[in-house]
């Protein structure tokens, strides 16, 4: 077996990083809810740091309570088909917290759309509805 310089380089990252999932640095504004049972305890703004398919980096004005269900609320950076802007809910639970930010392991996430930027900013026009 041949030891590369990649090889070698690989193997000494991975001995320091354990996360299993890509992290993306994604700096947007979010917004949070944490929620107690059925009511909301807590409601604040902060700027996402980092997000991986299993959770969230993000600033916040306050410490978050650890072990605390949390919803995120965040404008997606990309439009889809270049014309609906997206906003990207995350639910979740509070991980680790201090007076940088917090850490959020996603539980459940989904996309919602807000309708087209064209369709937003032009009056009502009809449309042809046609039952196939």
């Amino acid at each position: 077996m041949i030891d590369t310089y990649e090889d070698r380089t690989f193997s000494a990252k991975s001995d320091r990083e354990r996360r299993t999932k890509r992290r993306f640095q994604i700096d947007q504004e979010v917004r949070y809810k944490m929620l107690y049972g059925q009511r909301i305890a807590e409601t604040g703004v902060g700027r996402t740091m980092n997000i991986s398919s299993g959770g969230v980096w993000l600033s916040t004005e306050n410490m978050l309570t650890s072990g605390m269900p949390v919803e995120l609320s965040m404008n997606w950076p990309v439009l889809l088909n270049d014309v609906c802007p997206m906003k990207l809910m995350i639910y979740g639970c509070v991980v680790r917290s201090n007076e940088k930010g917090a850490a959020v392991a996603i539980e459940r996430y989904e996309f919602r759309t807000q309708g087209s930027r064209t369709f937003q900013s032009t009056a009502a026009v009809p449309l042809e509805l046609r039952l196939v």
